[in-house]
């Protein structure tokens, strides 16, 4: 098999979350164990950072990887879900692993799809794990894919572990409480290794608390310790980083600059700041590393899909933000900006509160509603339906691609076009 027929044969004989929603989800690690095991335990060779969260988890795990590169660690980095292509999952120093690689592992393990019958996201991570040792990474850097305690991913040594937020989302699956999904990001802390929180929230703040005194592991919470000013916001953010541990805000970096312009990133930059003062003295990690490291975060690792602008005149903008939190902060920045019309290219899938994520846009907009080309699409005459209730109006296009070309040729060169509500929609245009 060629790569794509490599990649078409997973996609066809691994239940996929991303794709087919429930049928995927398997709450328990023993078949990531006997797949590690299997393998050798590759994701025992290597030390990583675990990042968990509702959102922001991908941001700040492409800035800490970002940085490591430039203190000159070889830095795996896996992410998910992928956005064009699969190997985008799995990189070392920002290069994804090659064609051959995928070709190959699957080739050589096969048995483990028949003996051990894995997910998608379980059998990705399996190749990632294999990947590093193969490439012999100094570090790793590992998302989550969905919660913790039970996530694939959890299976790693981690120097660090990170959570960026608690919000809802996945309540079939981590709970419909934050309280309660609190409880499942909370299961990526291990014994005596510091954990950084991104956010400070009053209903998920003593559930870490707790996790950490069990596991005898230091705590911080980002947010208490840094404060981030912004300077300039434009093609960069450009911005200075204050730090309160003293009990007095003192500059700790001076005119930083990131080229993700999403206002939800200063959040992000918080929470990466803060797990890099943790590690930065035993891994020796300079301030001009950190500071090269966010000037060149999408150099170092291909990050795409954050508050992206694709075209000017009109000003066409994509954003990956898949849920209540995610769309909040995307509607507060779409405010911010000035334009004639605006016209939002909107899309979901069927497994998302989407009244809670429709009540957050404006009336003021034309919509075109459409379904990303995975089978959790959501229809788009039930997603025009549900946006009639919060008086959202627009018409249904039958594919994400249709919907963009309407509302690009309809907009003049002072409008906007806003592309989201799904991470893949956003796939589709990039």
């Amino acid at each position: 098999m060629n790569y794509q027929q490599t990649i078409d044969f997973l996609f066809s004989q691994l239940p996929m979350f991303q794709r087919t929603g429930a049928a995927a989800y398997k709450a328990d690690l023993s078949n990531t164990i006997h797949l590690c095991k299997r393998l050798g335990n590759p994701e025992k060779q290597f030390p990583a950072i675990h990042i968990a969260g509702t959102n922001g988890k991908g941001s700040v795990s492409h800035m800490l990887a970002s940085v490591l590169q430039e203190a000159g660690y070889k830095t795996g980095l896996f992410t998910s879900p992928h956005l064009k292509d699969f190997r985008e999952r799995i990189r070392v120093n920002g290069r994804m692993a090659p064609e051959s690689f995928v070709v190959e592992f699957v080739k050589k393990q096969k048995e483990l799809l028949s003996d051990l019958q894995p997910s998608f996201f379980e059998y990705s991570f399996a190749m990632a794990m294999e990947y590093f040792a193969k490439e012999e990474v100094d570090i790793a850097v590992i998302e989550t894919g969905m919660g913790g305690r039970l996530d694939s991913t959890n299976v790693v040594r981690p120097i660090l572990s990170v959570i960026t937020n608690i919000s809802k989302d996945h309540t079939r699956y981590l709970g419909d409480t934050i309280d309660k999904i609190a409880v499942e990001k909370a299961g990526i802390i291990k014994p005596q290794t510091t954990v950084v929180i991104g956010e400070t929230e009053e209903e998920s703040a003593n559930v870490f608390r707790e996790f950490a005194e069990k596991n005898n592991a230091p705590i911080f919470f980002a947010d208490q310790q840094y404060r981030f000013k912004l300077l300039e916001q434009k093609e960069y953010l450009k911005f200075n980083i204050f730090d309160r541990r003293s009990g007095e805000e003192l500059l700790l970096y001076n005119e930083l600059s990131l080229p993700l312009t999403g206002n939800y990133q200063r959040k992000n930059v918080v929470t990466a700041i803060a797990a890099m003062e943790v590690i930065k003295e035993d891994l020796n990690i300079s301030k001009e590393h950190v500071t090269s490291g966010f000037r060149k975060v999408i150099e170092n690792t291909g990050m795409q899909g954050r508050w992206q602008i694709l075209q000017r005149k009109p000003l066409v903008i994509c954003d990956t933000g898949h849920n209540e939190n995610g769309i909040r902060h995307v509607t507060e920045q779409l405010k911010a900006l000035t334009y004639h019309h605006l016209h939002i290219v909107l899309g979901m899938v069927d497994d998302k509160d989407i009244s809670a994520m429709l009540s957050l846009f404006p009336l003021d907009a034309s919509y075109y509603f459409c379904k990303p080309a995975i089978p959790r699409g959501l229809d788009p005459v039930l997603l025009q339906k549900a946006g009639k209730a919060y008086k959202l109006k627009g018409k249904i296009y039958g594919t994400v691609k249709l919907a963009l070309e309407n509302a690009v040729s309809q907009a003049t060169t002072d409008d906007v076009v806003f592309i989201g509500g799904s991470t893949f929609v956003v796939a589709e245009v990039l």
